[in-house]
């Protein structure tokens, strides 16, 4: 496997209108993780759905601006390190979502004890927010912020 070089934003020329289809595949995705995130009862889905949104978005921004490095072996990295070579502008979403990877795993787990109703909700904001941001660094208009009506657990 190849990893993406680094080109800085300034000298990107990405288009709308020739964008991969997978990155309007990711960009699919991302939003359909948000609304289940949404719209779930659980904690642990909830915290894990959102973040799995934000890691579709920065795929998708991954699949548009990213290039095959040459073949020599380079250790892989994961996609926050790529998202903040590949697009610097956004090097602090990347380590503010890096930072949640652990949570994520736990709660992908079925581990509720890191994880608070307060920090699902926040997370559920910020990947609607970072999903906006992937959008317009991709020339695209960015979806509307959705009305977070977040659903509360039963009990």
């Amino acid at each position: 496997m190849t990893t993406p070089t680094s080109t800085p934003a300034h000298e990107q020329h990405v288009s709308p209108y020739t964008l991969p289809a997978t990155t309007h595949s990711y960009l699919q995705r991302s939003a359909e993780s948000l609304a289940e995130a949404m719209v779930s009862t659980d904690l642990a889905a909830r915290y894990a759905g959102a973040h799995v949104a934000a890691l579709r978005a920065a795929a998708a921004l991954l699949a548009a601006r990213a290039r095959p490095a040459p073949a020599r072996r380079r250790p892989q990295k994961n996609a926050w390190v790529l998202l903040a070579e590949v697009a610097p502008e956004l090097g602090e979403w990347a380590t503010f979502f890096a930072a949640g990877a652990a949570k994520r795993a736990a709660a992908e787990a079925g581990s509720t004890r890191s994880i608070t109703e307060r920090e699902a909700d926040d997370l559920v904001r910020d990947a609607d927010r970072f999903l906006a941001v992937v959008e317009q660094a991709l020339g695209l208009v960015p979806h509307a912020p959705a009305p977070v009506q977040l659903a509360r657990r039963a009990g």
